[in-house]
């Protein structure tokens, strides 16, 4: 994924796949260089791999940030991927419904219910998050030893940054 700071300029609808390191995370584009995103407490420009602890949050805000603070310095693209799927829906549905969510805090799932579930349901009428299904069937290609490596890891990972984040959230 290559950064498109001087290639296309999204167009709003578009959706914005933000590469976090071990993640993607996920916006629409609404135009005037702004996105709605949903973002739980540890998603943020730079969070990298603190922002997997996302996993450990239920809910997450709707926000409308300016791209680049979405984005910061990671690498970013246009990615309007279930478009050869499905139909995209008309872009003043997206902005109207993007922009009324605004605010609102919603349940998070990071398997039922993340930012590119939001997102992908924003412009096709449909939550689906295919880093998930990757990420299930990899899971199941490499049997429970690895969903149980990447709990360990995931708990290890809490343990290890979680002072500096409750610290922050009291």
């Amino acid at each position: 994924m290559a950064p498109t700071l001087y290639d296309e300029k999204p167009e709003p609808g578009d959706l914005i796949e933000i590469d976090r390191g071990n993640y993607q995370h996920w916006a629409v584009y609404i135009g005037d260089g702004f996105v709605v995103h949903l973002a739980p407490p540890s998603e943020g420009q730079g969070a990298g791999s603190s922002s997997m602890m996302s996993v450990m949050h239920d809910k997450a805000k709707v926000k409308k940030e300016e791209l680049w603070d979405v984005v910061g310095t990671d690498k970013w693209c246009i990615k309007n991927s279930l478009d050869e799927k499905c139909d995209p829906r008309p872009v003043h549905l997206i902005l109207k419904e993007a922009k009324e969510m605004v605010g609102a805090e919603l349940p998070f799932c990071v398997f039922r219910g993340n930012c590119e579930h939001f997102a992908t349901e924003l412009r096709y009428g449909k939550a689906e998050s295919r880093q998930v299904q990757t990420a299930v069937q990899v899971g199941v290609g490499l049997g429970v030893a690895a969903v149980v490596g990447f709990g360990i890891a995931a708990l290890a990972s809490a343990i290890f940054s979680g002072g500096k984040k409750e610290k922050s959230n009291k």
